[in-house]
């Protein structure tokens, strides 16, 4: 269950990030965010609001919901709550190493980071996989890397790489402290913490905006607006079932698959808009599946 749920995640959270980039093709990023972000968070609020509801509860199981009137303990709100700013913060950082060093850097990086250290904590906090789960996870980690790869770019210098390394970090750190504190945080139910996540993400948002006189509501064109709006409440949906994910299983198993969501993205792009895939995306994506294939044996 834990993999089929990761996996859900990975293909939501890939749909939404290939959205998102169409979007930002069209329009500034800053004013994307600032239209995903609130996006997911109304979504994730009247979703919650009906979690009580019989229809729902049984959707994502019994006891999973928290109350649908509450948030649970505080400590889960703060986790929550963290979640949410690490991730905007990620995607700052993510955005501005797109649009100041090279993408070929600072996509792995940042998608590797953002995988090894929700795995380093499991790890340290005493989880021992078997051996076909920790190979797969070792392809899986590979893959990420391989499918994160941008073609088309010329090979950056030594400060070019100082800069895309910076930036991939910085956004890695924040996408894993994301993924770490959401898991913490959906310990005491599913729809309320992600709620929580996606407001205090829209606070970053909409101060990042107005702190830049970005206006997204002024946006020219229906198209941006549109897919701005599929593209965060399908990003919320993938915070549902990535929670749901640590959940069922190994939390740094759902990380690792999880983090695949790149390989999405990159296969959208090929099949929507007929972008090239070098051979080292497509033997990422072969390895991705040999790896999901060895932690589900």
């Amino acid at each position: 269950m834990v993999t089929i749920l990761a996996l859900a995640a990975a293909i939501l959270y890939g749909t939404a990030d290939f959205l998102g980039g169409v979007a930002s093709r069209r329009a500034r990023v800053f004013a994307v965010l600032a239209l995903t972000v609130p996006t997911g968070a109304v979504v994730m609020v009247a979703v919650a609001l009906l979690g009580g509801t019989p229809w729902v509860s049984g959707l994502l199981g019994h006891g999973g919901l928290g109350a649908p009137t509450s948030v649970g303990d505080w400590s889960a709100v703060g986790w929550a709550a963290l979640s949410g700013v690490c991730g905007a913060a990620g995607l700052v950082a993510f955005y501005a190493g797109f649009a100041s060093a090279p993408i070929s850097v600072v996509a792995p990086v940042a998608a590797l980071v953002s995988a090894v250290l929700p795995v380093g904590v499991a790890v340290a906090g005493g989880e021992r996989p078997r051996a076909g789960v920790i190979a797969g996870g070792l392809l899986c980690l590979i893959a990420i890397v391989l499918v994160s790869t941008q073609p088309g770019e010329r090979r950056p210098g030594a400060s070019s790489r100082l800069l895309a390394l910076g930036y991939g970090a910085a956004a890695g750190v924040g996408f894993g402290l994301f993924f770490l504190f959401l898991k913490d945080a959906g310990q005491s139910g599913v729809l309320w913490p992600v709620a929580i996540s996606r407001s205090a993400g829209t606070v970053v948002a909409l101060g990042i905006a107005l702190a830049t006189g970005t206006r997204p509501w002024r946006q020219r064109g229906a198209s941006v607006v549109c897919i701005s709006l599929i593209s965060g409440t399908l990003d919320a949906a993938a915070n549902v079932c990535y929670v749901l994910a640590t959940r069922a299983g190994l939390f740094g198993l759902a990380v690792v698959i999880t983090a695949l969501y790149p390989g999405m993205t990159v296969l959208l792009a090929r099949l929507v808009l007929g972008e090239r895939m070098r051979w080292l995306q497509r033997a990422g994506l072969l390895l991705a599946a040999v790896g999901v294939v060895f932690v589900t044996a």
